[in-house]
């Protein structure tokens, strides 16, 4: 039942991104509603991240299942955050984007690109299921994250 449960909510959540992803923008109301968007898509990237790294490290027992279905996952939504950076949502509500990203756009989008495509590699190794292949690219994986956070995110 438990499993069950788990990929309905990993179908729904492909539904929605995949139904919202390309137009977002035309979506955004108000400012806030894309910074809400942004701040969503963050947090349930953290939270497959954070999984996976946890098996990478060996805070938790590696289940090799378990990190292919997260990195899927993170594949997928690390593609729909950029649809949240729309002109005029670095105002109008509680944002941790430093104000130079604006200025720097095409900066970010390569920063940002890298930390895609680290994603993707990653969930290759995942779907391989060899630790030492997962841990390497879980490496490359955060290395690009922290380099663009560095660069485009207040703390």
């Amino acid at each position: 039942m438990k499993r069950s449960i788990q990929s309905f909510w990993m179908a729904a959540l492909a539904v929605a991104g995949c139904a919202t992803a390309l137009p977002a923008a035309a979506q955004f109301a108000k400012p806030e509603d894309a910074i809400k968007y942004r701040k969503a898509n963050m947090s349930v990237m953290n939270t497959h991240v954070g999984r996976i790294f946890a098996m990478a490290n060996g805070r938790v027992p590696f289940d090799a299942k378990t990190t292919a279905d997260n990195a899927e996952i993170l594949a997928a939504v690390s593609k729909w955050q950029f649809s949240g950076f729309v002109d005029g949502s670095d105002k109008g509500g509680e944002t941790r984007a430093e104000p130079k990203m604006w200025t720097e756009m095409d900066k970010f989008k390569v920063a940002a690109s890298k930390s895609q495509e680290d994603i993707v590699k990653l969930n290759v190794a995942a779907k391989a299921g060899n630790l030492d292949a997962i841990k390497a690219a879980v490496g490359e994986t955060a290395k690009s994250c922290k380099a663009c956070h560095d660069a485009y995110r207040k703390e």
